[in-house]
């Protein structure tokens, strides 16, 4: 799970401290960095943003009145040198507050929270989303749709693989491709469906999740090259 970032400082200085900091961790993705809240704006306008470092004190706009201006806010992480705005920031409802000089350290134990808080929002989100039922090992098992990284052929058997778990379930590839949303699961061979949410990236030959590689085939990389265009 990676959070997508934007990083809003008008000081060069600390904005690049920010940002280098966001790179360095691997759970986190830097989407932009801006110097003022109007090009952030059209940022958020494009992107899907989980998290922003927002400094208060900016010209023209100041982080107040960029978060009234959003019709949808992500977490928010104030970082800023005074701390007589921490009270008035409460009321933003931010993850956290980080006074400058902004250490490691502090870095990361906000960054833990807003982790914390985006998995809690996820499952949250889960328990009434799209879910199909399974049955393994002779039980009735409960798949959030969302979870499902691929579905494999695995001989007379069909291999679900979800984030959490891998589940043999005697069944068809063709059952599966009815059942599943097909606005989100392609076939890609024979012997593969992918969530295409899951794909980190793609070539001619594979479409990788994490550490692993599903094969396509050559009359399917148009479909999914259309599937992910539509997202």
């Amino acid at each position: 799970m990676k959070l997508n970032c934007l990083v809003i400082e008008d000081s060069a200085v600390q904005r690049m401290i920010v940002v280098k900091l966001v790179n360095n961790n691997p759970q986190l993705h830097l989407v932009g960095d801006f110097s003022n809240a109007i090009e952030a704006r059209n940022c958020l306008k494009i992107h899907d943003i989980d998290l922003i470092f927002l400094d208060i004190e900016m010209p023209i706009i100041n982080g107040f009145s960029f978060l009234e201006g959003l019709k949808t806010k992500p977490q928010i992480i104030f970082v800023t040198a005074k701390t007589e705005y921490a009270l008035r920031a409460f009321d933003y409802a931010p993850t956290d507050y980080i006074k400058k000089p902004v250490t490691l350290n502090r870095f990361e134990i906000a960054v833990h929270r807003a982790l914390h808080l985006h998995q809690l929002e996820h499952e949250i989100k889960e328990d009434s989303g799209e879910h199909i039922y399974i049955k393994s090992n002779l039980k009735k098992i409960k798949i959030f749709t969302s979870k499902i990284k691929w579905i494999e052929a695995f001989g007379d058997y069909v291999k679900v693989v979800t984030d959490d778990s891998s589940n043999l379930v005697l069944s068809t590839m063709k059952s599966f491709e009815t059942t599943l949303n097909r606005e989100k699961f392609v076939r890609v061979h024979k012997s593969y469906i992918i969530n295409i949410n899951k794909i980190e990236r793609f070539n001619s030959k594979f479409a990788e999740i994490g550490n692993s590689k599903i094969p396509l085939s050559r009359n399917k990389k148009e479909d999914l090259a259309k599937a992910l265009a539509l997202q």
